[in-house]
């Protein structure tokens, strides 16, 4: 699966979102939610096979403006240390 999960990637590329891959998915941030979907839309697309799943969860907090890693950096501080384990 990971050349196809690189094509998902890649095609994220063509939008200005900032994304990160892990071995679970990609998370991917978009200032508007048009930016996002059409992101999304490309990335399923750009998938060659005969079934695809697509999951899509929007964390969309109005009140005020997070990042994805604002999240990591809370849990980081509350452990106090990176919310990491190599093995």
């Amino acid at each position: 699966m990971a050349e196809e999960v690189a094509k998902a990637v890649a095609a994220l590329d063509d939008f200005d979102v900032s994304y990160e891959t892990n071995p679970m998915a990609t998370t991917i941030e978009a200032d508007t939610i048009d930016e996002l979907l059409a992101a999304v839309a490309a990335a399923h697309k750009a998938v060659d096979a005969d079934r695809v799943s697509t999951v899509l969860k929007i964390d969309d907090k109005r009140t005020e403006t997070l990042r994805a890693q604002d999240k990591v950096d809370a849990v980081a501080e509350v452990l106090g240390r990176e919310p990491k384990r190599e093995r």
